[in-house]
């Protein structure tokens, strides 16, 4: 059930970024969910796509660097410590989390979580043991 994630190496220089996200705009890829982390001349643009074939195509006749990475998608509860639940199984499970980020899909209901592990099935088995509902590729191009 892992989700497809590309992970996009992006120059830290001004509309660099605007430049890999029109080039998947152009093709009609719609961005689920986005991160970027700056380390120093680079960033590293994560992102979650409606269309991961079509952002392949793209990416690579643009001649991006980019690498395709399997993480989890899940709902923790859109409250003050919804997600740090969903962190603790997988601490619990002694899952090693690389990095997360989230988004909101219902302000006060529901959020979407997405974290890297070092086990993604272990990891997701310890969330659905722990009553978590996983998101799938589909769900999470349908949000």
């Amino acid at each position: 059930m892992a989700v497809k994630q590309i992970s996009i190496f992006v120059e830290n220089k001004q509309g660099a970024l605007a430049g890999v996200l029109e080039g998947l705009a152009s093709r009609g890829v719609g961005l689920r969910a986005m991160t970027i982390a700056d380390t120093g001349d680079f960033g590293i643009l994560r992102i979650i796509v409606d269309d991961m074939e079509t952002a392949v195509e793209a990416l690579r006749s643009d001649e991006v660097v980019y690498s395709v990475t399997d993480v989890i998608a899940c709902q923790a509860a859109d409250v003050p410590g919804g997600f740090a639940k969903v962190l603790e199984i997988l601490m619990d499970a002694k899952i090693n989390i690389e990095y997360t980020y989230a988004f909101v899909i219902k302000t006060g209901e529901e959020a979407c979580a997405i974290i890297r592990v070092d086990d993604v099935a272990a990891g997701e088995a310890a969330l659905l043991k722990n009553g978590v509902t996983l998101i799938s590729q589909e769900e999470v191009m349908k949000i």
